[in-house]
């Protein structure tokens, strides 16, 4: 049997506003979280897995809404209502908030009404299962569509907060599905969370919202997988990039800027799952005319993709649209120098972060056609300017890296932000654990 909010209300819940309560204060904290796409293999994903173990470090009950496909198996390690594509429910691929994901996707723009009624369906009676057997006291959705949208309609009686992760922006520029519906379910949220200070302008602007109503929570990476390691040695002139291999994070423009001169580079790796067939030929073919070895590893678990960062000198992120890029931190935390365009909010948010400038060289971005699509005669001008950040930060990368305090940006920290007025209960139940009073 579950216990509604009308029980949570008897045993002295307080409210905090119309329809909502907070826990008993000696009570772990419930929180569901839930997502339209696979939790994993994206960084939106990784930042909701992320995210998710640290509530539960923290001393959090969690549960997650997801869509996988059938075939997938729960890797998260956590209580998981799946919402499964390829099956009888839903007859296609798990849409994808951007358009080339590293796993077959839908793009929202080709659902047909016929298969939106089958999505909303199948999320709402999945979070309305969660819902009545998790008996959550927060609801966290990431990206600000559909989904998110959906949980604020169904009148779920306990907070409902949306994270923003710069994609479902890109969607709402993009085409017009469901995109009035979403921005009244997005006003109806009772906390909105954006990554970094130009996405929290940017949410206002979408949505005609006030600037104070929308919270900065950031960004954070596991200090005990991605750290320096002084026994691992540490490749001069070898640079390696994190993310898809897609023409949208820059990896064509980066090799192409590569084909002309080595400026000091001795290897370029590049970690991660291919967005397309049609794109992973295309970087194979550019990659062959480059005048040092290109190695392409493939998607590799967190603990690999560190060892990756350790053996590098120089971290790239060349990509055309971001929302605040998480393998950067990895990076540094693994003592990479960082080449990055210059993405709007990114260079602000890190150094106000750190509170120091970061060792890293930010590349202007070429003039943009669409969202995420550069103007192609822009690219010359890019490429060449990636090239001269890669140089003088080989160049840098010859003198001691310099002590950063990255202590302000664990998932911890991101949680804690995330769970907004429900933190203060969650260092209570700590306290009342230390203390011995609660078991």
């Amino acid at each position: 049997m579950t216990v509604g909010a009308s029980d949570r209300a008897v045993r002295g819940a307080t409210p905090i506003a119309e329809g909502h309560v907070v826990a008993d204060s000696l009570r772990p904290v419930r929180v569901l979280c839930v997502s339209a796409q696979k939790p994993d293999s994206t960084g939106s994903g990784v930042y909701l897995a992320r995210t998710v173990d640290a509530l539960a470090a923290l001393g959090c009950e969690v549960a997650v809404v997801a869509g996988v496909d059938s075939r997938d198996r729960n890797r998260l390690g956590h209580k998981l209502y799946p919402v499964r594509f390829n099956s009888d429910e839903l007859l296609f691929d798990v849409v994808g908030m951007s358009d080339t994901m590293p796993y077959p996707s839908t793009r929202y723009r080709d659902l047909t009404p016929a298969m939106l009624e089958a999505f909303y369906g199948a999320f709402e009676r999945t979070l309305r299962t969660a819902v009545d057997e998790f008996d959550p006291d927060l609801v966290i959705c990431h990206h600000l569509y559909l989904v998110t949208a959906l949980a604020t309609r169904m009148g779920l009686n306990r907070p409902v907060v949306g994270v923003c992760h710069n994609t479902c922006l890109r969607q709402l520029s993009m085409h017009d599905l469901e995109r009035d519906r979403v921005a009244e379910g997005v006003r109806a949220l009772d906390r909105i969370c954006a990554l970094h200070g130009e996405q929290r302008l940017a949410i206002a602007q979408r949505f005609d919202l006030p600037v104070a109503r929308i919270e900065v929570v950031g960004t954070g990476f596991d200090s005990r997988v991605f750290r320096q390691d002084r026994r691992v040695p540490r490749k001069q002139g070898r640079v390696v990039y994190v993310g898809k291999i897609a023409r949208k994070k820059g990896v064509m423009s980066l090799l192409r800027s590569l084909q002309k001169t080595k400026v000091g580079i001795s290897e370029l790796v590049l970690v991660g799952g291919s967005g397309s067939v049609a794109e992973r030929i295309e970087a194979r073919a550019l990659a062959e005319s480059c005048p040092f070895p290109v190695t392409f590893t493939g998607p590799l678990p967190p603990a690999k993709v560190a060892q990756a960062y350790r053996g590098s000198a120089v971290f790239v992120l060349p990509s055309f649209y971001e929302g605040l890029p998480l393998v950067m931190l990895e990076a540094l935390a693994c003592g990479c120098h960082v080449v990055c365009t210059d993405l709007p909010g990114v260079r602000p948010w890190l150094n106000a972060a750190l509170g120091v400038e970061a060792p890293a060289r930010f590349v202007p971005a070429p003039a943009m056609a669409e969202v995420d699509e550069p103007c192609e005669d822009a690219l010359p001008l890019f490429e060449d300017g990636l090239r001269e950040a890669l140089r003088l930060s080989l160049r840098d990368a010859r003198e001691p890296f310099p002590r950063l305090d990255l202590s302000m940006l664990t998932w911890e920290g991101v949680a804690m932000r995330l769970l907004g007025p429900f933190a203060d209960q969650v260092i209570a139940v700590a306290r009342a654990r230390r203390a011995g009073t609660l078991s």
